[in-house]
């Protein structure tokens, strides 16, 4: 039996599937960590810490994609990091978020403290920070655009595509530790009304009118700031409306 090389968690995720699929199409050996049982599946639980020494052990890289959004997303990188040191000490690839030193909302604060932890594990690491997904701006917009009136926060975002980050991760992962590696951004900075405008016809809505609206607060000043753009990296190859487009074909 061949020795599996490299760990994914969260890999029946979103963004975890993809590096793994990503990975075992360029002929890795990749083991999955996930709470749900499934095919080809480790079952493990980072909060508990139930089954994660089985998984880390023997392996040389972990791609850490499981993530929580309720406060215990530290919890989760320390439990792994316990482990992996007993494991020896892989290579730990962590995603994060372009703007989480930045941006004071809460799971950005948490995302920041748990990639200190990792700087400061001892064990090699990559940080990758990208900025938001598709399928969160989405699901932001989408809510809204149903409205005759569409409401819409007067910023800007970088949408990326998960398969576009994959191909980063994965390319992180067969390569030596990086640190914080530079940022990941999508190919586009549009405005949330851009967005919000395609969204509507990609769902096939008649044309409804989209108001920009100043929204007051500390986060929202951060992100109208562009706290969480990064307009110097431009990676991502898909669009938004890239994106929109194969959702439409898969219906």
């Amino acid at each position: 039996m061949v020795d599996v090389r490299i760990l994914v968690t969260g890999g029946t995720g979103q963004l975890g599937s993809a590096v793994v699929a990503r990975l075992r199409a360029a002929g890795e050996e990749v083991r999955v960590l996930s709470r749900r049982a499934a095919p080809e599946v480790v079952r493990g639980d980072l909060r508990t810490g139930r089954g994660v020494d089985t998984a880390v052990a023997g392996v040389d890289v972990v791609v850490h994609c499981a993530t929580d959004y309720f406060g215990r997303e530290a919890q989760l990188a320390r439990t792994l990091v316990e482990a992996a040191r007993w494991a020896g000490g892989p290579h730990l690839v962590y995603v994060s978020i372009v703007g989480v030193d930045r941006v004071p909302l809460g799971y950005y604060r948490a995302k920041h403290e748990t990639e200190q932890l990792v700087a400061a594990s001892g064990l090699p690491y990559t940080i990758q920070r990208a900025t938001q997904f598709h399928g969160l701006v989405r699901t932001l917009l989408s809510g809204a655009s149903r409205l005759p009136v569409v409401p819409v926060p007067r910023i800007s975002f970088q949408p990326v595509d998960v398969r576009d980050v994959a191909r980063r991760l994965a390319a992180l992962a067969l390569d030596d530790p990086a640190g914080r590696a530079a940022d990941f951004g999508g190919p586009e900075i549009l405005a949330a009304a851009e967005l919000a405008q395609a969204v509507g016809e990609a769902s096939g809505r008649r044309r409804r009118r989209i108001v920009p609206l100043k929204v007051p607060g500390e986060t929202f000043r951060a992100y109208a700031d562009g706290g969480h753009l990064a307009p110097g990296h431009r990676e991502g190859e898909i669009t938004f409306r890239e994106y929109l487009a194969g959702r439409a074909d898969h219906r």
